[in-house]
């Protein structure tokens, strides 16, 4: 996922790069084809041309398509995991705060990487389409599913959940949730992404539906976290 220092000046291999640097860029490359044109769509060849270089060279990091997108997918988890924890360890010991603060790294992080949003949301579809044991192989962002659980999971062991909450239902929830923000997040301009971000910080907190004079100074409606 992270980009060459410097734009490779012919196929395969760029002069004076090692190998890990061609494999990120292949990866890289992986990411944006599967979402600009779907998981079907995005061949060894259309990545391998989005990555300057031969498919025979990419074979030589990837024996085929679905090696490489798991390769991908374990990148984006291996990214994404310390800074969500990270964000869920900056915020106070309030669950909802925490919740925040995760769902706020998350929109740093698609606007980082901008075709994650869309890889996500294209490799989930192709998931649902080909289900193994009647469940999706793909179900999504792992980390942020993880760390969502962990929140709820410390918040009901220090009693800071009401006693008749299902903590994994409060788990399924959220985690719905955040994957509709990643599914807007793909098709909402940075604007209308930001209003419907800082609606889905309220509904958690339990304000969305509050009388403005109510509503908590530091959680004005629709709050853009995007840079100005």
């Amino acid at each position: 996922m992270r980009q060459p220092r410097t734009a490779p000046s012919q196929l395969g291999r760029p002069v004076g790069a090692d190998g890990e640097q061609t494999r990120a860029r292949i990866i890289t490359a992986a990411m944006r084809c599967v979402a600009e044109v779907g998981y079907s769509q995005a061949t060894i060849r259309e990545i391998a041309r989005a990555a300057d270089m031969t498919s025979g060279s990419l074979y030589h990091y990837f024996p085929n398509k679905s090696e490489l997108l798991k390769a991908t997918v374990k990148e984006i988890d291996e990214i994404a995991h310390p800074r969500l924890r990270a964000a869920a360890q900056r915020a106070d010991d309030d669950v909802v705060d925490r919740l925040g603060a995760v769902l706020d790294e998350s929109d740093r992080l698609m606007r980082e990487y901008p075709h994650l949003a869309a890889f996500d949301r294209a490799m989930r579809a192709q998931s649902t389409a080909h289900r193994r044991g009647g469940r999706p192989r793909y179900s999504g962002l792992k980390a942020l599913r993880d760390i969502i659980n962990d929140i709820i999971e410390d918040a009901r062991a220090r009693g800071a959940l009401p006693p008749d909450t299902n903590p994994g239902a409060a788990v399924n929830a959220i985690y719905a949730l955040t994957r509709g923000l990643t599914e807007q997040a793909a098709n909402l301009p940075a604007e209308g992404y930001a209003a419907t971000l800082g609606s889905a910080k309220e509904l958690i907190r339990g304000t969305l539906f509050a009388q403005p004079a109510s509503r908590p100074e530091s959680t004005p409606q629709h709050r853009s976290t995007r840079d100005p």
